[in-house]
């Protein structure tokens, strides 16, 4: 037989794990039907910005769904802290409302039995940002500048449309009469205005896209010239090569930005790799990005229950707790972002991002480890708020008991 205060502990701690289990469903499910929607908007709008690869580009529909997949990598870690923020200030805020944190308090429970569930999705939101950050997001960037640089290498046999005309560069523009099997265009009307001291028009009954894309080869046509006096020349050609290299160069070079290397390349850049010699104080603030941001969500979380934890009374005075946790994890995200794009100027800026992050950490663990009551005497804007309503409170003419 087991003794009774052994059975009592251990329902206790079943309890425990029960009410946690609890709580964690609900912040979960708080935080993706806060994530989600935000997400959406925010894919909606880098895709948006993209569309032009199908309208201009002749793209199947495939590749638009291609590129706006690579893109979802690249803004989930900017959403993931606010909605862990959301998530759990709504869940302690409802549960305080519903008068749930009174009773735990009431019932002796302690305060970890709160925050340690949170604390622990925070830790796996982390984990999740850290890899994020480090090895899926540099893929998929590198993947999508690949698939714009496929687009676009194949220039005139996915840009330009049949007896449409098409402006593919300001003062360049194309038609053709007709597009046949192995690269051949008929009908070749081209308008080159790129130098307006030199005007160039091209006729040609035929032409091709050489497999490199970057000449187009003209057969059985002419070339009219247009100098700055307006005087006009007239030549005939069996065969003229149109130089495409500068047009599609800049479009069809996938170049690995900072953004696009992994973990390693930034840890141990390469000297001698262009990118880098050209830019490397970018890879020093990608680099300091990439080790900072994937903690953000357990400081926001660990600000959040210092905020939102506590039961407090429906007639205590105070700023609403969302808006207060909000608006500190965005200043919060604002000091961080900033400090880590100081960086790509001035390495001054490296070892401030690294503090900012251990400073605000330490900061809020002293917080949620004081005793509840030193806490709420520490709570300066809710004192603030209180005091600023007490004395408008006073202000306000009293009716004298007359009903």
């Amino acid at each position: 037989m087991l003794p009774t205060h052994s059975i009592g502990l251990k329902t206790g701690i079943a309890r425990m794990k029960i009410l946690e289990r609890y709580i964690l469903a609900r912040v979960v499910r708080m935080f993706l039907a806060t994530l989600l929607p935000v997400l959406a908007i925010l894919w909606l709008t880098q895709v948006l910005g993209r569309i032009n690869l199908v309208t201009d580009s002749g793209q199947s529909i495939l590749s638009f769904l291609t590129l706006a997949t690579l893109i979802l990598p690249t803004v989930i870690p900017t959403v993931l802290p606010f909605g862990l923020v959301l998530g759990a200030a709504q869940t302690l805020t409802t549960m305080n409302n519903d008068s749930e944190l009174a009773v735990i308090d009431a019932a002796g429970a302690h305060r970890s039995i709160i925050y340690r569930p949170i604390l622990a999705f925070a830790v796996v939101l982390c984990a999740f940002s850290f890899i994020l950050d480090n090895y899926i997001e540099p893929k998929s960037r590198a993947e999508a500048r690949t698939l714009i640089a496929s687009v676009y290498a194949d220039l005139l046999s996915t840009v330009i449309e049949e007896k449409t005309f098409r402006e593919i560069e300001d003062g360049l523009y194309i038609q053709i009469s007709e597009r046949l099997s192995g690269r051949v265009l008929n009908g070749l009307f081209v308008a080159d205005y790129r130098e307006p001291e030199n005007s160039y028009i091209y006729y040609a009954r035929e032409g091709a896209v050489d497999e490199s894309g970057s000449q187009l080869i003209m057969r059985n046509g002419q070339v009219q010239r247009e100098d700055e006096t307006g005087n006009v020349s007239i030549v005939q050609f069996d065969s003229y090569s149109f130089d495409l290299s500068e047009l599609t160069s800049d479009r069809s070079q996938a170049s690995r930005k900072a953004t696009d290397r992994g973990l390693p390349f930034l840890l141990n850049p390469d000297p001698e790799d262009a990118d880098y010699q050209s830019n490397p104080g970018a890879y020093r603030a990608e680099l300091t990005r990439r080790l900072t941001d994937w903690s953000l969500p357990l400081i926001y979380a660990i600000f959040t229950i210092v905020i939102v934890g506590d039961a407090r009374s429906h007639r205590e005075r105070r700023i609403p707790p969302m808006a207060t946790a909000f608006v500190l994890t965005l200043i919060l995200r604002l000091m961080s972002q900033f400090s880590t794009n100081r960086a790509e100027s001035d390495a001054l800026f490296v070892p401030i991002s690294y503090a900012i992050v251990i400073i605000l950490f330490a900061i809020g663990l002293y917080l949620l480890l004081k005793p509840r009551r030193a806490r709420k005497r520490a709570s300066t804007l809710e004192s603030a708020y209180s005091a600023t309503a007490r004395l408008i409170g006073r202000k306000t003419p009293s009716d004298g008991g007359v009903s």
